[in-house]
């Protein structure tokens, strides 16, 4: 990158005194005015960016970063692809904020695609903000629709930061915050590699995983729903072995519960297909999906609920006791309906799935193969994970410093990693051309040869 433009359209030269001042006042206000989640305050220092584009984003010098991790795996399309920026453009000026009681033409059309796209047979949407108010709004259906109070959920999951879906969460991140929803019970699910189970087998694990669910069940009782994430994404990405989703619709038809499958983070096209609960089998489906993210690409906040007609029809006579200002939000939906149709014209989803099985896995398991502090690789179409360890047989992880060393000589090259714990979470945008792919996994490979100098 040689030039930007600033916040006036004023474009400037990377490495003039105009870039410099910019990124300076950038810098100055960010850490002056600015609080960030899940951080120390005074210990971080946030790279100002300058420009994104395609799979790409730069800071005020002019480099380039790979968006490894499509930022929290959001800009599934990258950045500022042309048909999201002119399907903003084009809302601009037309409707630009409605309360959601009256009808939208944008948000109508997005809610009749995703209803007609999706796998199984759903009737309505509820968009929300986010992913975390969907699940909110989700667990409150459930309860209302069943009449129950519980919700199960695994541990390692994650399901937002607000009061029920942070309980809802199954690792760390639950932890300090108060106990806002006593209602929401965990479990394990199956995750092989790491057994709470013993198994020795992914058809074992499923088995037993399985198992444990519905002793869960029957010891906890008056449980409404089962919410699981469909792959789970930010606790590990780790897809479900084969059958363990259809597993979950079985158990929940036959104990007479909801199944809530949490798409927010791998729907539109991560794991491959529309929503990852599709790789479990063509004749499953869930009663209610949260999503988000995906939907459009992360250009605007958005998410939403995706129900069942018999879930909607509870509400049909009595009010539902919820809702958002900013509800299908116009500026927000547009670009989701162009997102809808980019994932069709552009063939994502099944680019997605070739890409994955020709040269991201492969390539991937070449990798963790050569390096010894790699334990485990692990995932599913564009959405994969190395988990790295101090010790093959004990599966000790990695320390902190050794990761953090592996993160700047990424960044160093020119590769902005999505560094987890002892993990390297593989999110890139799902445009990503095959030589990005290359140029990022051959950054990686070298930049784990400092993790393996730990050893």
């Amino acid at each position: 990158m040689t030039e930007f433009e600033d916040r006036q359209g004023k474009t400037i030269a990377v490495g003039s005194d105009e870039a410099k001042a910019a990124e300076k006042l950038t810098r100055e206000n960010d850490r002056g005015h600015v609080f960030h989640s899940w951080s120390a305050q005074a210990k971080i220092n946030p790279l100002p960016v300058a420009k994104a584009q395609g799979s790409w984003f730069y800071d005020y010098s002019g480099k380039g970063y790979f968006d490894a991790g499509s930022q929290l795996v959001s800009a599934n399309l990258g950045h500022n692809h042309p048909k999201l920026v002119e399907a903003i453009n084009n809302q601009l000026g037309r409707v630009t904020n409605l309360n959601p009681a009256f009808a939208s033409d944008v948000r109508g059309e997005l809610a009749e695609e995703i209803v007609r796209k999706a796998q199984g047979d759903f009737s309505h949407v509820f968009f929300t903000n986010g992913g975390a108010d969907a699940v909110e709004h989700a667990i409150r259906m459930a309860r209302k629709h069943t009449g129950k109070a519980k919700i199960l959920t695994a541990y390692r999951s994650y399901h937002g930061a607000t009061g029920s879906a942070i309980m809802a969460t199954g690792e760390a991140r639950r932890h300090g915050n108060p106990t806002t929803d006593g209602d929401i019970k965990h479990f394990w699910g199956p995750f092989l590699y790491r057994s709470a189970f013993h198994a020795t087998t992914e058809a074992e694990e499923c088995e037993r995983a399985l198992q444990h669910l519905e002793d869960t069940i029957d010891f906890e009782s008056d449980v409404a729903a089962v919410m699981v994430e469909s792959m789970v994404g930010s606790s590990g990405v780790i897809a479900p072995p084969e059958g363990y989703l259809k597993g979950i619709r079985e158990i929940c038809d036959r104990k007479g519960i909801l199944w809530i499958a949490d798409e927010v983070m791998v729907g539109f096209g991560r794991a491959g297909r529309m929503f990852a609960y599709e790789n479990g089998g063509e004749d499953i489906q869930p009663d209610l999906i949260t999503f988000a993210k995906g939907v459009n690409a992360g250009i605007a906040p958005l998410g939403g609920v995706v129900m069942t007609e018999a879930i909607k029809s509870t509400f049909d006579e009595t009010p539902y006791p919820g809702g958002l200002t900013y509800s299908g939000h116009p500026l927000a939906c547009a670009p989701g309906v162009a997102a809808l149709k980019v994932y069709d014209l552009e063939n994502i989803y099944s680019t997605v799935r070739e890409l994955s099985s020709s040269y991201l896995e492969p390539r991937l398991r070449q990798i963790a193969k050569k390096h010894p502090s790699v334990g485990n690789v692990r995932g599913t179409g564009f959405f994969w994970a190395l988990e790295f360890v101090s010790d093959q047989e004990a599966k000790t992880p990695l320390g902190t410093e050794a990761m953090s060393a592996l993160g700047a000589a990424a960044k160093e090259a020119g590769v902005w990693p999505m560094v987890s714990g002892h993990r390297v979470h593989i999110a890139p945008p799902l445009t990503s051309s095959a030589a990005e792919l290359q140029f990022f996994l051959d950054v990686l490979d070298s930049a784990i040869d400092k993790a393996d100098a730990a050893l």
